[in-house]
């Protein structure tokens, strides 16, 4: 069974000891893989990509052999290994005429809303031109401690950030056991986790190389990020060649499925965990295309009230003040203001082409009581 048949945009995760030996890089590895996404890729599928290996491959740039760098270390050997890393996957999906970009975040980027909305923008742009983006955690920066498993916590926040539908972990292991199987023999392979309970999380065990930051634990700790969220996750071995292509060919591994839809997820997160940061009073012709689907044009719009910035989460309420909808803002306070009953054409002329004509795009709108309704899919 084609393990990745089911999704169209995907978000895989790299880890430092697929791409790096003590030799230096695995070229031919490498290569492989890149294949693998040139033949996803054709197959019309959208492919992020979250690669560790900038510390390792810096390590052997700056022959650093500590088995434990200090922070100043680490930064070096990363603002030195992530040249090489970035070239390395320029080269090789190059050669398959797969252009890359590349986007170097940390995990707050992914929790504060205008630099979510930003790097989430970004990422979107790079996949419609077809292109890969190629995402690392910025460590030449990083002010706090680097930690062991940052990148898989990271990959799942990006992947639930550009709603992917999967996140592929590509580790040396092939999934989930009931124990270490290095330390358990007898340990036995998960090949589907319904949901991740107290029970799965203790069967994770830690990191096994000093090469590798993550271990067990943190790829189920991504887990519960993804599939809170959403989006499936699947943990599967990459250390032979062509690890993608094994998978597609029903190659073992773990599925970690999603407690609920995408949709449902969005849904619950607008209505039920976002201040309102203010309000935008409509017409009763844009109540009523609110409730058939519609975006939110500033056309309908008779009121603006509060001080709110782009990304921020807002009611929307009908002629007579009751909420009918929450959403996720285009523009910030005074633009809105600004445009407030205008027609999408005079929108661009003061804004300029560059900004949506929606107020609130459908995409990031909920009706009040879809929350209710997606609770009652759920039980």
């Amino acid at each position: 069974m084609n393990a990745l048949a089911p999704y169209k945009r995907l978000t895989i995760k790299i880890g430092s000891a697929l791409l790096v030996d003590r030799s230096g890089l695995r070229s031919a590895w490498l290569a492989d893989l890149a294949a693998d996404i040139a033949e996803l890729q054709a197959k019309g599928a959208e492919i992020v990509i979250v690669s560790s290996g900038a510390i390792a491959l810096g390590r052997g740039l700056l022959g650093l052999q500590a088995p434990v760098l200090t922070l100043e270390q680490s930064q070096a050997a990363a603002s030195a290994g992530q040249i090489a890393l970035s070239q390395a996957w320029a080269e090789a999906l190059g050669r398959h005429g797969i252009v890359t970009g590349q986007i170097l975040i940390t995990p707050n980027i992914t929790e504060e809303r205008r630099y979510y909305l930003n790097a989430r923008t970004t990422i979107a742009t790079l996949l419609s031109l077809g292109a890969v983006p190629i995402i690392n955690e910025n460590d030449s920066v990083a002010t706090a401690e680097i930690r062991y498993g940052d990148n898989d916590r990271l990959s799942a926040r990006v992947a639930t950030m550009i709603e992917a539908e999967c996140l592929v972990l590509l580790s040396d292991v092939d999934g989930l056991y009931s124990a270490p199987p290095a330390k358990d023999p007898g340990a036995t392979h998960l090949p589907v986790v319904p949901s991740i309970t107290p029970a799965i999380e203790a069967m994770a065990g830690g990191a096994a190389s000093h090469l590798s930051r993550g271990g067990m634990t943190t790829k189920v700790e991504a887990g519960k990020i993804a599939t809170l969220a959403g989006t499936a996750m699947i943990i599967a071995k990459g250390t032979e060649p062509h690890p993608l292509r094994a998978l597609a060919e029903g190659g073992r591994h773990t599925l970690f499925q999603p407690v609920q839809s995408r949709a449902q997820a969005r849904k619950r997160w607008i209505m039920g965990t976002l201040q309102v940061a203010g309000t935008l009073q409509v017409d009763a012709g844009a109540a009523r295309a609110l409730r058939t689907g519609k975006s939110l044009l500033p056309i309908g719009v008779i009121q603006v009230f509060g001080a709110f910035e782009r990304g921020d989460a807002i009611a929307v309420t009908g002629p007579d003040g009751a909420e009918i909808a929450r959403g996720l803002v285009g523009l910030d306070s005074d633009e809105a203001r600004l445009v407030m009953g205008k027609r999408s054409d005079t929108v661009v002329e003061l804004l300029g082409a560059g900004n949506r004509a929606e107020l609130v795009h459908r995409d990031n709108l909920v009706l009040v009581g879809a929350k209710e309704e997606a609770d009652h899919e759920l039980s």
